[in-house]
């Protein structure tokens, strides 16, 4: 039987990597993707026992887009299943935001998403079987001061995704989002203890997530179990917005 072809942007950290490793324990072939050198480096280690690899990958770059593609469809097949993990933020008050801010939030975290798509999706149509997964974020629906960049590409991703799902679901291809909330990361290690207590004062549940409760989420929509779900958001927020 052969091994599901799957591809994770922004691997070699965090959720992203919590996300490939689960696919590779699963026995997925799992390329994941970095910015650097030293982060694929990171991600073809701990890939290395479950066959999976690391790349370097631009996702601003149709270019690199383009050549990752063909690398991986001429050795190992089309992409089965696509993760749109790869996000930057550059928060700031709109009063004081510049514009090189909201276009390099608005390229990497929207843009890059609609062009990895419409490049994964070509195999996936002619499969008749494919699963797109967005990773958006809670601040999509409930907004956040200082992100009106990073909220506004994370809302235009679900709008985007459950248009896609629409146009591509004939094909058995299903597009669906993941929204986490305050999940532990090294960006939450960074925070002042009074601030991050106060910020979970609004999480019911009590508690940081953990990049494993987004990947068990994003593991259950590209599963075959999730074939008749698309066009969805599910939150993992820990009821931070309902």
């Amino acid at each position: 039987m052969s091994r599901t072809i799957t591809l994770v942007t922004g691997a070699s950290r965090g959720i992203g990597k919590a996300i490939a490793k689960r696919f590779a324990k699963q026995g997925h072939f799992v390329i994941g993707t970095a910015t650097t050198a030293e982060g694929a480096h990171s991600i073809d280690e701990y890939l290395h026992d479950a066959g999976g690899i690391g790349r370097v990958l631009d996702v601003t770059s149709q270019e690199q887009i383009d050549k990752l593609f063909e690398e991986i469809e001429s050795v190992y097949g089309s992409v089965q299943v696509l993760v749109n993990n790869a996000g930057i933020s550059q928060d700031g008050l709109l009063i004081r935001m510049k514009d090189e801010d909201w276009d390099k939030v608005v390229d990497t975290n929207l843009t890059a998403i609609y062009r990895m798509s419409k490049r994964a999706m070509r195999g996936m149509m002619k499969a008749r079987k494919g699963r797109i997964i967005n990773i958006t974020s809670v601040v999509a629906e409930m907004g956040n001061a200082g992100q009106a960049n990073y909220a506004a590409t994370k809302a235009g991703v679900e709008g985007f995704s459950r248009t896609l799902a629409r146009e591509i679901g004939s094909r058995q291809v299903t597009v669906n989002c993941v929204a986490p909330g305050l999940i532990e990361t090294d960006m939450t290690d960074e925070l002042d203890e009074r601030l991050l207590n106060s910020m979970l004062d609004a999480v019911p549940v009590g508690r940081l997530g953990q990049p494993e409760d987004v990947a068990a989420a994003v593991s259950y929509l590209a599963s075959d179990e999730a074939s008749y779900v698309t066009g969805a958001v599910i939150p993992v927020n820990g009821g931070m917005y309902m």
